[in-house]
């Protein structure tokens, strides 16, 4: 009697986005990675390559305890002449697409076409910065096609995965091969490496800074933290001095020593780490503005006469005030009153005088 074949679970891949999900298979046995199968998700049937055994380890990177779906067959002629059809109908329908996208002048820019196994649906990618209403082209595609139509928005790292081939490296890029989530980069990452700032050699296809930044990031991170910061004072072998630099995979120190004499030294060597900050620059002197600058009022000081502190032009309360000659002051009818001791002015001899009696004399 022959043994029933055992069922197992395996994580597949399929779709033109590199989608991965566990499915069932019932039937089939041991099957070898990189095989290709006919797989029922809820998209309708994909085009699927077994990557591995599914596990409690596989599920917990792939985020999901529940099965996608299951593997329906192998793939037979019939099958691949299907895809070719399908490729061939994919391109027909991205130029069709396209006209239609022109034609309403809709702000969108159409990246990629994915049609399902048997014309089931009809999948449309697009990037676009703002929202588009595109109702109106969803029933002229559906009318042209007579599939259901999908229109998916992706972001630029995702037109990436769909149509980047090779990056730099000489590798196929991360993002169409084994990776399946974007992390962050920033370019704090960038300079912890010691990498080049230059955009044009940091950025991968997206535009944006690579993710292979991110691979050995937490590596550098933790000798970071194992060795003393730039700027602490270190004492060595060699003496007191100054850490200038790090090189953290070699796990060195580059210390400037007195006579501005800087040796790269092991972190072996290190025997006490005396401060971790570096020593801050002396201030400046400063310097007191000079007096009535820019203006203002000349505030009271040592040698400036202030409110109550007497000066060396200004007489001191217990002197008496020098006596001054006072000016004769004009009366009310513009005579001018005598001060002490001056005698009165004799009258005109042509008239009486003001203020004299204006009645003439007898002879």
């Amino acid at each position: 009697m022959d043994t029933p074949l055992e069922d197992l679970s395996y994580v597949i891949r399929f779709g033109v986005t590199r989608i991965l999900g566990e499915f069932t298979a019932r039937g089939f046995g041991t099957l070898a990675r990189g095989t290709e199968v006919i797989v029922r998700s809820d998209r309708g049937h994909e085009w699927g390559t077994i990557l591995c055994t599914a596990t409690d380890q596989t599920r917990t990177y792939l985020g999901a305890n529940d099965v996608q779906g299951r593997v329906v067959r192998f793939p037979t002629p019939e099958d691949e002449v299907e895809r070719d059809k399908s490729v061939s109908a994919e391109k027909a329908a991205f130029a069709g697409c396209l006209d239609l996208i022109r034609e309403r002048n809709l702000q969108m820019q159409l990246v990629d076409v994915e049609q399902v196994i048997g014309g089931e649906r009809m999948i449309f990618y697009y990037v676009s910065e703002q929202r588009v209403d595109f109702r109106d082209l969803v029933k002229c595609l559906a009318k042209m096609f007579h599939v259901r139509i999908e229109m998916r928005q992706i972001g630029i790292r995702d037109e990436a995965k769909l149509l980047a081939d090779y990056g730099d490296c000489g590798q196929p890029v991360c993002c169409n091969t084994f990776l399946r989530e974007m992390p962050p980069v920033s370019m704090k990452m960038a300079k912890l490496q010691k990498a080049t700032l230059d955009p044009s050699k940091i950025s991968g296809r997206c535009g944006r800074l690579k993710c292979c930044l991110r691979y050995e990031y937490d590596t550098y991170e933790e000798h970071r933290k194992e060795l003393p910061p730039v700027g602490a004072t270190v004492v060595t072998k060699q003496g007191t001095g100054r850490v200038v630099g790090l090189e953290l995979l070699a796990q060195k120190l580059v210390i400037s020593y007195e006579g501005q004499r800087q040796i790269m030294t092991d972190a072996k060597d290190v025997l006490t780490v005396v401060s971790t900050k570096s020593p801050k620059p002396a201030p400046p002197p400063r310097r007191d503005p000079p007096a009535n600058e820019g203006g203002g009022r000349e505030q009271p000081g040592k040698d400036q006469p202030g409110k109550d502190q007497p000066g060396k032009d200004r007489p001191r309360r217990d002197q008496k005030p020098r006596e001054e000659s006072r000016e004769p002051r004009q009366g009310p009818r513009g005579r001018r009153d005598n001060g002490p001791g001056e005698q009165q002015p004799r009258p005109n001899s042509e008239g009486p005088a003001a203020g004299d009696d204006p009645t003439p004399q007898d002879n």
